[in-house]
This record gives structure tokens, sequence and C-alpha cells, in this order.
């Protein structure tokens, strides 16, 4: 189901200004879309392939996500956008890492999960091989850190993985998966 089925579309004026902001950071950031042209990814945005991709942009703008295009899948022509926030972003903080982990929780529990607000976003958690490559385009999450996505075997024990820059170097962490930190969020990413 397309987010515009779901109810939730943009305003015109929403979408003239988030495909102006996408633009203009696209333009900004030229090293990371080597070789991409922004009228190839206005025109798929603007497309049915799009439809309610824009909001999901506009939700990961919202949040402190700042999107942008670091990839191009070539057997499928999408755009992969990612967040850019030079930090985990910050609307996206203060979650533990799923549901269960939520459910799991006494007390002081966290307003909501990585997990289920991607979801809501329309985003997938970046996963370990995502965040890597990430980070080859910038130096991001240094005084912060994402949750990644966590393979099931390690979920199943209760864990999480997390990862940041630090030291020159990108580590990929554990935790409990009902932890949450002021300094704990995720990245997304989304195909268009």
């Amino acid at each position: 189901m397309s987010n515009d089925a779901k109810g939730m579309s943009l305003s015109a004026e929403q979408r003239d200004e988030m495909l102006n902001k996408l633009k203009n950071r696209f333009e900004k950031n030229m090293n990371r879309h080597k070789g991409i042209e922004w009228s190839a990814a206005e025109a798929r945005l603007n497309s049915q392939a799009g439809g309610g991709k824009l909001w999901s942009l506009y939700e990961m703008e919202r949040t402190g996500g700042e999107p942008d295009i670091v990839s191009c899948d070539a057997a499928t022509g999408e755009f992969i956008f990612c967040d850019c926030s030079q930090e985990s972003p910050a609307g996206r903080r203060n979650l533990c890492y799923d549901r269960a982990a939520l459910d799991a929780r006494k007390s002081f529990k966290p307003a909501d999960n990585a997990i289920d607000l991607a979801t809501a976003m329309g985003i997938e958690i970046l996963t370990e091989e995502q965040y890597r490559d990430l980070q080859k385009l910038g130096n991001f999450d240094t005084k912060t850190s994402s949750w990644i996505m966590t393979p099931s075997d390690i979920r199943k024990l209760g864990g999480a993985l997390f990862a940041d820059r630090r030291y020159g170097a990108v580590f990929v962490y554990h935790n409990g998966a009902s932890s949450y930190y002021s300094v704990r969020g995720f990245r997304g990413s989304l195909r268009v």
C-alpha cells in the first residue's frame, strides 16, 4: 500500500518545499552521488513509481534526518535515499529497538521504538553494510549512535545492534534491545 493510500500525502506547497530542499541538498553534496543527475531523481519522485515516497522523505526531513541520494540501483533504476544528518536524527532518539523490547520494559518506557517508527514513516533502518557505506561518504554519528538492523539470532537472545564513528573508525556494538538513550536514534533508507 502506498503512503498516499494510507492518507499520508503532502499539500502542493509541502511537495514543492520538499523537492526544493532535496534538490539544494543534492547540489551541495555532489560527493554523495557521483554520476547521478538530479533531473532523473526528480522525475522519479514525480512519477507513479515515486508515489507517496515523497511523504516518507518529508518525514525523514521533519525528524531531522536530512535525506539525500547515496546511490542508484542499476538493476531497478531506483534511487536510494538515506538520512545524512551529521548526528543520528534528533527527532528519532530515545527509542528502544522494537515493539517486543518496548513491551518488555516494566518502567520508564520510551515513547516508541525504532522499528515501528521506521515502518510508520515508510522507511527501513540501515543494515550494518548500509551504515558502513554511508560512513564512506562522511563522518556521521561522532557524538551519537544509531540502531541498525539486528540479525534474528541476536535479537532472539534479547540483544540489538547499534553503530557509531569514534577515533576515525566505525564501530558496531550490542546492547539490550529495551535500552534507550538520548544520544541514540536510527537512520533510515528509502528506495524511490
